[in-house]
């Protein structure tokens, strides 16, 4: 192991196999992200969703799947050009990872690929002790998903963020209000079918918190890319409440609850989700 991850690792409080599992997550999204930074990635990408606001903002919960986007659209745009970064700084760091592009089954302005490897040979390298593999299943895979979006929405505003490890590096990413708009386009726009998406809604409650204003330009973009909005029109904040209410009313927020409760230390916090609840703090944005 080498000394930036002991650092890394020191940050968390592991005192299990699922402890120390999304510790290593969480570094390896980090070395990635310092892999991409030296491979001019951020020239013309920037880092959003969850997993940045859990390593820029502190959001309280864990993730799993990095999101990046385009600043401007490219259709000829080749995330797989940079593998050899993102591997290399892996490598460095001790990992035995492989990154392999995603196969997609129809045409799509997403590119995805995936950072994998066995999970006991990943936690040996930073930890090499009995809890942190008890339980870990011999095959077991850690896998981080990865995807960028090659045609994104205009109007989204950005800002540079820095790390200091593994290394020092920069990181371009969307500011809040930007990353607060493409929370609420998935809250007002995902096809969740069987399954709610908890984290969308305590992500929602986090960004509320911070009393977190929207890019209501950049959202409305996301809305008419989505087919859910006419270009004619403006979006305003009052429509949005209203737009946000309705959807409210279509939750289970039974389900919600069920899908974010692997992710977070906390469960009082899901104690008062309900359509009401969603719909009066909203109303306060």
């Amino acid at each position: 192991m080498t000394s930036a991850i002991q650092s890394m690792l020191e940050r968390y409080e592991c005192k299990n196999s699922e402890d120390y599992k999304n510790a290593l997550k969480e570094i390896i999204q980090e070395v990635a992200l310092c892999g991409l930074s030296r491979g001019i990635f951020f020239k013309e990408a920037a880092f959003y969703g969850e997993t940045a606001l859990r390593i820029f903002y502190g959001l309280d919960r864990f993730s799993e799947d990095m999101d990046f986007s385009l600043c401007a659209p490219n259709q000829n745009f080749s995330l797989s050009d940079y593998f050899s970064f993102l591997e290399e700084e892996l490598s460095a760091a001790g990992f035995s990872l492989s990154v392999e592009q995603k196969v997609k089954s129809k045409e799509s302005a997403v590119q995805s690929a995936f950072i994998k490897g066995e999970t006991i040979v990943q936690l040996l390298n930073i930890v090499p002790t009995e809890p942190a593999i008890a339980g870990v299943h011999s095959g077991e895979l850690v896998k981080i998903k990865f995807e960028i979006d090659t045609n994104p929405p205009a109007l989204a505003t950005y800002e540079t963020k820095y790390a200091l490890l593994p290394i020092p590096f920069a990181v371009k990413m969307y500011d809040e209000p930007s990353l607060f708009a493409g929370k609420l386009h998935a809250i007002l726009c995902r096809a969740w079918k069987n399954r709610v998406k908890g984290r969308d809604f305590y992500d929602l409650v986090w960004y509320l918190s911070r009393k977190t204003k929207p890019n209501l330009p950049h959202l409305q973009k996301r809305l008419e890319q989505s087919g859910k909005w006419d270009s004619f029109d403006t979006l305003t904040l009052p429509i949005l409440k209203e737009m946000l209410s309705e959807r409210f009313k279509e939750i289970d927020f039974a389900e919600a609850k069920k899908d974010v409760r692997p992710f977070i230390q906390d469960e009082r916090k899901l104690d008062l989700w309900s359509a009401e609840f969603f719909t009066a703090i909203a109303g306060g944005m």
